[in-house]
């Protein structure tokens, strides 16, 4: 334990490290997959398209494929807001593809009737989604939407080879500074990870039973 102890503020920093790259790349796979599986839903043809392509392509891209472009490619284009920013960037565009299609999901299993009836007293497609499918769709996935998240929260050790330092940047830097404590320093940054994955399956479990009874 003296390892971790010792180390506590550089596991500390790359545990908030972690939880930067997971709440802002969260949000941000959020709004564009549910603007993605609105998209994929959409009566317009183009919009469809575009919203296929683009979850089909970044759900079959490995994750460090993604951060070597956004890590490398990027600055090179004369974009160079931090290696931090740029793994969150990386983050929330491999993610989104996913939460679009456990959006989608939760579209698909909103009645077909429910829709029709609210097409029929002249609600507009936009008004349909927003006002009485989405808000159905939304409750029925947050499990699966916060499995994806507890994936994001795993993913988020890639960047650890992308300069970013966070939970696994962490993990490399001490197991090179105290190689006779590797066991020790890698059940501390195991500990740090569940504090963040057992609390969101442990909603997640909440959640589901909730839906289930008010369904």
């Amino acid at each position: 334990m003296d390892a971790i102890i010792e180390n506590l503020p550089l596991f500390l920093r790359g545990f908030w490290g972690t939880l930067q790259l997971l709440i802002v790349s969260g949000i941000g796979a959020f709004i564009i997959g549910v603007i993605l599986a609105a998209m994929r839903i959409s009566p317009v043809a183009s919009l469809r398209a575009f919203a296929t392509v683009y979850t089909e392509l970044l759900r079959n891209i490995p994750l460090t494929l993604v951060l070597f472009f956004t890590a490398n490619v990027l600055p090179y284009l004369d974009f160079k807001p931090g290696y931090m920013t740029l793994a969150m960037i990386g983050l929330t565009a491999y993610t989104s593809p996913f939460v679009a299609e456990a959006v989608r999901s939760g579209v698909n299993g909103v009645p077909v009737g429910q829709a029709e009836a609210a097409r029929s007293i002249g609600l507009t497609f936009g008004q349909v989604l927003t006002l009485v499918v989405m808000p159905q769709a939304l409750r029925m996935v947050v499990p699966p939407l916060i499995n994806v998240f507890i994936a994001l929260t795993k993913n988020t050790s890639v960047a650890g080879g992308f300069f970013v330092f966070e939970l696994f940047q962490t993990a490399q830097q001490l197991t090179n500074l105290r190689g006779d404590r590797v066991v020790a320093i890698l059940l501390g940054v195991a500990f740090f990870y569940l504090i963040i994955t057992v609390p969101l399956g442990l909603i997640a479990g909440q959640v589901e039973k909730r839906v289930a009874v008010l369904r």
